[in-house]
């Protein structure tokens, strides 16, 4: 039973969800990139507008599955889809679904990266010594903060701030936790700019998604980042007198 287990354990299968993402990944980006765009969803306005008045729920479903499956194999479009979201069903809606649809594929990321690699590297983690072992003790002492951190901050890619936290064998319910709220504020910001897509449309403009970086937006989302970082700071600064 214990070589079974051990075999179990062992077998390549277990990497198959995680290089099946990695290859979705590479195959969108090459075939992908100039049909999942703000030109497309121009093209194709009344349809889907005409569609989701006809088929709400049904919209719904299908809009959630789209971008689900956008974020689980990171393809490109990303940032149309949380706009669309918008543009489809308003800022509270938009909003609500496309959190739902990110955290899904985020959550699919990382358990397939925890099944397969990350199980390995978490194991090696846990036994090691010296550095590694430093790194691993202070991730756990401020798991949540440092997803937090990961999530707020907008320069760590979103694909990254999915696969890393894997790897390193923190809590999905932490990970899971982080990302349904980290997430919020950026659905937010995007889910506006969607929100009036239809007259930017109008006036035969392309949406300015450089609005995230406005001080009015950033600095909020900036600010959210230092509270995630507090409990870290505290603790060296407490540190540093002891010594």
């Amino acid at each position: 039973m214990n070589d079974m287990t051990q075999t179990d354990k062992d077998s390549p299968w277990r990497h198959a969800p995680l290089i099946l993402i990695l290859l979705g990944a590479v195959i969108g980006f090459f075939t992908l990139r100039d049909y999942l765009s703000f030109e497309t969803l121009r093209e194709n306005r009344e349809a889907l507008m005409a569609f989701r008045d006809a088929h709400y729920l049904l919209m719904v479903a299908g809009f959630i599955a789209i971008y689900f499956v956008i974020v689980a194999f990171s393809l490109p479009g990303a940032a149309v889809a949380s706009v669309s979201g918008g543009f489809l069903f308003g800022l509270g809606l938009g909003t609500t679904y496309n959190v739902i649809a990110a955290s899904l594929g985020a959550f699919a990321i990382f358990l397939a990266a925890r099944w397969g690699l990350g199980r390995t590297l978490a194991a090696r983690m846990e036994t090691s010594e010296g550095t590694l072992k430093r790194v691993k003790s202070g991730l756990q002492e401020h798991e949540i903060s440092v997803l937090f951190l990961i999530r707020l901050v907008p320069a760590v890619p979103f694909f990254v701030a999915n696969l890393l936290p894997a790897l390193v064998g923190v809590k999905f319910f932490n990970f899971a936790f982080t990302t349904v709220l980290g997430i919020i504020p950026g659905a937010i910001v995007f889910t506006w700019i969607g929100v009036g897509l239809g007259e930017v449309f109008d006036r035969g403009e392309t949406p300015d998604l450089s609005l995230l970086w406005e001080p009015q937006v950033i600095g909020p989302i900036l600010g959210l980042c230092v509270l995630a970082a507090l409990p870290i700071l505290i603790k060296a600064l407490r540190g540093k007198k002891d010594i």
